[in-house]
């Protein structure tokens, strides 16, 4: 079986670009100069962007609809920009500067945000599968409806943010700090919340299942039920709000397959 019939949860959009993505491998995606259409205008329509763009300036462009496959957008800047269904494929964007850009419906793929910035971003319907978003800053970031399954979140800055109703199935969110964020009716299955600050985060209908909490500090999260700390697996140093007691999962294990 493979990895795109073992997800059948995926949405026709983000079928089509893993495919797409593979097609690319296969046939060995050339690095070159990059196919960043700068020339001082607006960017309507871009069927790739691909190659070498290192600090690209793209801030503000439209760039709907765009594919950004197998190239390397390094600190790139898309501040403000406009990119609402665009297609992330195998490229680099670490220390990109992604803030207050529009990113609603935008599909990632093997995709790398280590470092990147995605302050006051809107990500709602974004699909981010194994995707990394390791030390990235999402303050004020709103990925409502967001399918992140194994996404890297590992110490991400995401204080007030909203994962509305997301998809957050063995994502790794350990050593974040999501002081004040939303994630309300959120699927958190297996995910990894182990040393995360969750000060006046907001849990209210959250799944939790096999969740690992621990180290975590939930003292203060809002709308934490006793339901959610017995099916989420805590240890001695979880924290959470009075009355709650965590609860230890020994000897079970949660396996979440990963994309090659």
């Amino acid at each position: 079986m493979t990895f795109l019939t073992a997800l059948p949860r995926l949405s026709p959009l983000l079928r089509a670009s893993v495919a797409f993505f593979l097609a690319f491998s296969a046939g060995g995606l050339a690095a070159g100069s990059a196919f960043a259409l700068d020339d001082g205008r607006d960017v309507p329509r871009v069927v790739s962007f691909g190659g070498f763009c290192v600090k690209c300036d793209l801030s503000s462009r439209k760039l709907i609809g765009a594919r950004f496959v197998g190239g390397n957008f390094q600190r790139a800047l898309f501040v403000g920009a406009d990119m609402r269904g665009a297609v992330f494929l195998g490229s680099n964007f670490s220390g990109a500067d992604f803030s207050h850009a529009d990113l609603r419906g935008t599909a990632m793929t093997g995709a790398i945000f280590q470092s990147a910035d995605f302050t006051a971003a809107t990500l709602t319907g974004l699909e981010a599968l194994g995707t990394t978003f390791l030390d990235a800053t999402l303050q004020s970031a709103r990925l409502d409806s967001g399918t992140l399954i194994n996404a890297d979140l590992r110490r991400v800055k995401a204080r007030a943010a909203t994962f509305v109703h997301a998809n957050l199935t063995g994502a790794n969110l350990e050593g974040g700090d999501f002081e004040a964020s939303s994630f309300q009716d959120a699927d958190l299955l297996g995910a990894n919340l182990s040393g995360g600050q969750f000060v006046r985060a907001n849990f209210k209908g959250a799944r939790l299942h096999g969740t690992q909490i621990g180290g975590a500090d939930l003292s203060q999260a809002l709308n934490f039920t006793r339901e959610q700390a017995a099916s989420a697996c805590g240890d001695r140093a979880t924290r959470l709000p009075a009355g709650l007691v965590a609860h230890q999962c020994a000897g079970q294990v949660f396996v979440f397959r990963h994309l090659p």
